[in-house]
């Protein structure tokens, strides 16, 4: 027999038939050599075909604890509290990335017993649930596959942000965040809305996107859409038909984001926001905030765009956030349009002639008063304009 690569059962079988015939192989023969050779080449295809299965994990922790006499409560400092050892021994609830650790620490129990992984290894712990704004996340469904409560996932939380994050795999995007607070941001946090963010999308099944939609009729059509009561969820709709993931998703605490802009994980593009602000001026800022992030920004390089659309500019934003304003003010009313008619409205601020001219120019009268009062810096005017309350209802 020619000593080969075995690949199917019947050469297994030549094989084998083979090997028991060099048995009794002289020690230095060549005869030696190819029964060497041979037994690798069995064992190989054996372990391919035949893999040994890992024992049970809860029968190899009942094993070394009748191996070493230990009780239930012994158990207790490997596990936790009596009823969670008596559950996990009942197969009534899952080992926790920390229980496998502190048993394969403790009581010697190999890793890939415990994981059920041939050849696994544990690690230290990935995350700490502690350092994130775990009970809003749950609260939230940021792990919408776990369907016990709030004390047990702290105690998986762990695997729960492993899953989270592996959105993440082939590479956190660089964050290019965009505010005037002193306050400091919890990246954290951030992080986590971003990643929910891509868990969703990656759920929606959208039309192939293309760039060549990002012309003056789009951003158009798209505003538009704000004199309709039900602008804001029409503008999802239309987005989603152009192949742009729209995602609404709460900010988290110490965030402080109104919008964003990235790619999904296939490449597509993703325009999140918060509602933050529960009013129609912020949200069509917003939008066009971010449509404008898309026009100009959202290009070949690995970058993902958030904003605190709320403030007014800073010197230590990148140039790209001057450049998206403009655009933004641009997209909701044209400067030639503003210039025209810009003095008399801040001088005058006339609820009747701005709802005239949001009729004349097809927009809600929301975007003509919030930029009268970003432009006078007086935020305690026009307020029965600017849609208080008229946004997160259709979200939400």
């Amino acid at each position: 027999m020619k000593v080969k690569v075995i690949r199917t059962e019947e050469e297994y079988k030549e094989a084998l038939g083979h090997l028991e015939s060099l048995m009794d192989a002289a020690p230095g023969s060549p005869e030696e050599d190819t029964l060497e050779v041979l037994s690798l080449l069995i064992e190989r295809y054996e372990e391919e075909h035949f893999p040994v299965n890992l024992p049970d994990p809860i029968q190899a922790i009942k094993f070394r604890m009748e191996q070493q006499s230990l009780t239930q409560k012994d158990m207790q400092k490997y596990i936790g509290s009596q009823s969670k050892v008596s559950e996990v021994l009942n197969y009534k609830r899952p080992l926790s990335l920390n229980m496998i650790r502190s048993l394969n620490e403790g009581l010697g129990i190999p890793a890939e017993v415990l994981l059920q992984e041939p050849g696994g290894v544990i690690g230290d712990p990935e995350y700490d649930w502690r350092e994130y704004p775990f009970v809003e996340m749950f609260n939230q469904g940021y792990f919408s596959n776990f369907d016990k409560p709030l004390y047990q996932a702290k105690e998986y939380g762990d695997e729960l942000l492993i899953d989270l994050f592996s959105v993440f795999d082939s590479g956190l995007p660089e964050q290019v965040y965009c505010r005037n607070s002193d306050k400091e941001m919890d990246s954290n946090a951030l992080k986590a809305w971003h990643a929910r963010v891509l868990q969703i999308a990656s759920a929606e099944n959208l039309p192939e996107y293309s760039r060549d939609f990002l012309n003056d009729r789009f951003f158009r059509e798209v505003i538009s859409l704000s004199q309709l009561s039900e602008g804001p969820q029409l503008a999802k709709e239309y987005l989603n038909n152009k192949g742009i993931h729209f995602i609404v998703l709460k900010h988290l605490p110490k965030t402080y984001l109104d919008g964003a802009c990235f790619k999904s994980i296939a490449g597509a593009p993703i325009i999140g926001m918060t509602l933050r602000h529960d009013r129609l001026d912020n949200f069509w800022f917003t939008l066009a905030h971010e449509l404008a992030h898309l026009y100009f920004h959202l290009n070949d390089d690995n970058r993902a765009y958030f904003d605190d659309t709320d403030n007014v500019p800073n010197p230590d934003d990148p140039d790209c956030e001057p450049e998206a304003d403009d655009f933004a003010g641009e997209i909701l009313i044209k400067s030639e349009i503003w210039a025209s008619i810009s003095d008399r409205l801040l001088t005058h601020q006339d609820p009747d002639e701005i709802q005239e001219i949001a009729r004349e120019l097809s927009i809600s009268p929301a975007i003509i008063a919030g930029r009268i009062r970003w432009e006078t810096k007086n935020f305690f005017v026009l307020s029965n304009l600017i849609g208080q309350g008229q946004v997160r209802s259709q979200y939400f």
